[in-house]
C-alpha cells in the first residue's frame, strides 16, 4: 500500500524520534575501521601470493576482498554524511583515505550524493546520483533510436556488469557535472586522481603492473557490480514513490521511495546496514550502526516497502515510471500499454 500524507509520520513526529539516534560513537566507529581496512589489506596481500599458486585462487579471494571494498564505501558514505564521527575533520580525512580503496573522489561524490538525497523520487531532478528513469510518456515520445539507447542503458548486463566498473575507474576521474562554485570538489577530484595514480605506480613498481591489474581489476569489478545493484534495488521497485513539486514530499520519498532491504546478517555487516535505506534517507545523520535500532524501535518506520534477496530480483527489469498507474513497469508491460493505443499527454 502506498504511503500518503495521512499515513506518513509528520515532520515533528519523526524528527524528534530520529534525533535520539544521530549520535555517533567514537569507539564503535573506530572499531568498524579496524575490522574493515586491515582485513581488506590482508586479503590483497594473500591475493598477491596466490598468483604463484593459481589464478583461480586469486579470483576466489577477490570475492571477500570485494565485499570489504563495499563495506569501505559504505563507511566512506557515512563520512560524507557527517554521521560517522562527531568531528567533521575526522570524517573528511578518513573519507579521503577510503577513496583510495573505492576509487570514488570523496568531496565530489559527497556533493552529488547530497543532490540525490534532496531529490529522491522527484521527477524534475532525475539522473544525478541515481539511475536515470524515463516515464512512459517520455519513452513514447522517443524515436526508435532514442528508445534503443534507453533499453541498452537499462539492460541489466550493462547496468550491473559493464557500466559500474567503467564509471568507478573512468567516470569518476572527470568533472562530469561542471557545476559553478564546485572548486573544492574539483580540487578533491584532481588530488584523488593524483593519489590513485601514485598508488598504482608504487604498486606496479613493487609487484609489477600485470600483477597489480590481475588483483585490482577483479576486486573492483565485483565490488562495483554489487554496490550498483544495492543502490538500484533500494530505489527501483514496483510501488516506488515518484512525484513532482509542489506535490513531492521529502518524508514520503524517504519512507516509500526507499526500500528496507532485509538481508542475511553477514551481508548486512558487509553493507553497513545500508539495507535500512528508508531510515537512512529519512535521516542521513544516523550512523550506520544505529539504523537497525531506529527501525526496530519505532513501529512508524516499519511500514516501508520491504525486499528480500529473492524478491529484489523481480525489480531488475523495472525500467519505466507509469504516471497513470503510479508504479514502475517493465518493457513487456509497456508494450501492452502501447498496443492499447495509449498516447503521451
Amino acid at each position: 500500500m502506498k504511503l500518503s500524507h495521512n499515513t506518513t509520520p509528520g515532520n515533528s513526529d519523526w524528527r524528534s524520534i530520529v534525533s535520539k539516534y544521530q549520535k555517533p560513537s567514537t569507539k564503535r566507529s573506530w572499531w568498524q575501521v579496524a575490522t574493515t581496512l586491515p582485513p581488506y589489506l590482508l586479503l590483497w596481500y594473500l591475493m598477491y601470493y596466490s598468483l604463484s599458486v593459481g589464478y583461480g585462487l586469486t579470483l576466489l579471494l577477490a570475492i571477500p576482498a570485494a565485499l570489504f571494498v563495499v563495506r569501505i564505501f559504505t563507511l566512506q558514505h557515512d563520512c560524507g554524511h557527517g554521521s560517522f564521527f562527531k568531528s567533521k575533520k575526522i570524517n573528511d580525512r578518513l573519507g579521503m583515505v577510503f577513496s583510495l580503496f573505492t576509487f570514488v573522489p570523496y568531496h565530489y561524490w559527497r556533493r552529488t550524493h547530497a543532490i540525490h538525497h534532496s531529490a529522491t523520487g522527484d521527477l524534475e531532478h532525475r539522473g544525478i546520483g541515481d539511475f536515470y528513469t524515463m516515464t512512459v510518456n517520455e519513452y513514447l515520445s522517443k524515436s526508435k533510436w532514442g528508445r534503443l539507447k534507453y533499453r541498452l542503458y537499462r539492460n541489466p548486463v550493462f547496468m550491473f556488469i559493464v557500466a559500474p566498473t567503467l564509471v568507478f575507474i573512468i567516470g569518476y576521474r572527470f568533472d562530469f557535472l561542471k557545476r559553478k562554485n564546485w572548486e573544492k570538489e574539483r580540487r578533491g577530484l584532481f588530488w584523488t586522481n593524483i593519489a590513485l595514480l601514485a598508488l598504482a605506480t608504487v604498486m606496479s613498481i613493487a609487484i609489477g603492473f600485470k600483477a597489480y591489474l590481475l588483483i585490482q581489476l577483479p576486486i573492483t569489478f565485483i565490488a562495483t557490480s554489487i554496490g550498483s545493484w544495492f543502490f538500484f534495488v533500494q530505489h527501483n521497485f514496483e510501488d516506488a514513490y515518484w512525484d513532482q513539486k509542489p506535490n513531492w514530499d521529502y518524508t514520503i520519498a524517504a519512507l516509500h521511495g526507499s526500500s528496507y532491504y532485509k538481508l542475511p546478517k553477514v551481508l548486512q555487516w558487509f553493507t553497513s546496514s545500508i539495507g535500512f535505506h528508508h531510515i537512512h534517507h529519512l535521516s542521513p545523520r544516523i550512523p550506520n550502526y544505529l539504523l537497525e535500532d531506529c527501525h526496530n524501535d519505532n513501529q512508524m518506520f516499519q511500514t516501508s516497502p520491504t525486499l528480500t534477496i529473492l524478491s529484489s530480483f523481480k525489480t531488475m527489469n523495472l525500467s519505466l515510471w507509469d504516471e497513470d498507474r503510479q508504479k514502475l513497469i517493465n518493457f513487456e508491460q509497456f508494450k501492452a500499454i502501447e498496443q492499447s493505443g495509449f498516447n503521451p499527454g
